[in-house]
């Protein structure tokens, strides 16, 4: 994600009335406890951007908590800026670094800090014929693009090929205007996402594994993360008290997650399914314990109903990313907490998968899913409890 240096996703709040609204999910019941402002649902269509979708609508999410109106900010902008220095870096890394659509969360930071921003009018990124994002061709025409000038085989680096690169940018996702005006006022992006009054140096990113010691920040391992921005790391349990800090106190986190699992289904739920026979649900063992593997993984991931869930531990994380089961697939805003029928916790999520979707295009994710796949989160460094922030020298 699909990411100060320490760093490496909505429907608007329905008031006290609708919170306590029980929102059926087939058998699932879920009851909204908290729910924090955010800017509507966006649709990533067919391209790698989510991490600039989910990051953008963590923005957006942080000037409505700080009364600052309603905004929706362009996508593309920072995904053509990202495009752009990505190049750069691939090929001083004579191609040896990860070139694709994806990216993290850092990179809208980066972007906004460095470059500053644009209204969603004024660069929807759709040059190319398509009324939705549809990037296989400019993915693959980029990738080509590296990959031939690394090749060099001229020998030397022609004065031409960054402005060949930034040329192909510019007819699909539009040239990034040098000024512009918004209610009369003229601006460049970088004085427009200047106006907002947003510090980027307040933002950190949160992980948790082992293989760093705890409280301290290091570079996540992982292929989007090509800015090479760091992370702090918490213990799980502190991680988890982050989330729920986070959401009650009224804070958004941009989450990266993996969403490969068949937990994470088309219907809005992201769950754990615990997989062991004998913690199944029904009263009949039987019919758990004498079907084959295969009978019983369809049956569990049918999901239609609350069942038992993993219970997650520091090492089963390690586990998982050390063995390429737990991946960073998706950026999402995680935007407050309900409960099912059975008064087990889950999350809010705005994904960006657009609202033509079972519940407009949120989700419900599990404690347990969340904290077994989480890869790395962004928050507020306010967002933190006073003594996780103590721990990491945060002021």
């Amino acid at each position: 994600m699909k990411k100060n240096i320490i760093l490496p996703i909505l429907l608007c709040a329905c008031g006290l009335l609708a919170a306590q609204e029980k929102m059926p999910v087939d058998s699932f019941l879920f009851t909204i406890k908290k729910e924090i402002p955010i800017t509507t649902v966006k649709d990533q269509a067919s391209s790698g951007t989510c991490w600039s979708y989910s990051a953008i609508g963590f923005l957006e999410a942080e000037l409505l908590r700080k009364g600052k109106g309603e905004q929706d900010f362009s996508e593309m902008f920072v995904v053509h800026h990202s495009y752009s220095d990505k190049a750069d870096k691939y090929v001083r890394m004579h191609g040896t670094i990860n070139f694709a659509a994806g990216g993290s969360l850092y990179d809208v930071l980066y972007v906004w800090k460095h470059y500053g921003a644009l209204p969603q009018e004024l660069m929807p990124g759709l040059n190319y014929g398509e009324e939705k994002n549809k990037h296989g061709e400019l993915d693959e025409i980029l990738k080509s693009y590296v990959e031939a000038v690394v090749r060099n085989k001229n020998k030397k680096l022609s004065s031409a090929w960054k402005r060949g690169f930034d040329a192909v940018l510019n007819e699909y996702l539009g040239a990034r205007p040098q000024t512009f005006t918004v209610k009369g006022k003229e601006y460049t992006p970088k004085s427009y996402a200047e106006s907002f009054g947003l510090n980027m140096d307040d933002y950190i990113s949160l992980t948790s594994f082992t293989h760093h010691p705890f409280y301290s920040s290091f570079p996540l391992e992982i292929p989007d993360n090509w800015r090479w921005s760091s992370s702090y790391n918490l213990p799980i349990e502190e991680l988890s008290r982050v989330f729920d800090y986070a959401v009650d106190n009224g804070f958004t986190i941009a989450w990266a997650s993996d969403v490969s699992e068949k937990g994470f289904t088309r219907k809005g739920i992201a769950v754990n399914p615990e997989t062991k026979k004998e913690n199944l649900p029904g009263s009949d063992q039987a019919r758990w314990l004498n079907i084959s593997e295969k009978e019983m993984q369809e049956k569990i991931y049918l999901i239609q109903a609350p069942q038992p869930e993993v219970k997650v531990t520091q090492e089963l994380r390690q586990e998982g990313f050390d063995n390429y089961q737990t991946t960073d697939d998706h950026g999402m805003l995680i935007y407050g907490k309900a409960e099912d029928q059975n008064g087990s916790k889950y999350y809010l999520v705005k994904n960006s998968w657009g609202t033509d979707t079972k519940y407009k295009g949120i989700w419900y994710a599990s404690e347990s899913f969340v904290l077994h796949k989480t890869m790395s989160i962004v928050v507020h460094k306010d967002a933190l409890p006073k003594d996780i922030k103590k721990k990491l020298g945060l002021k």
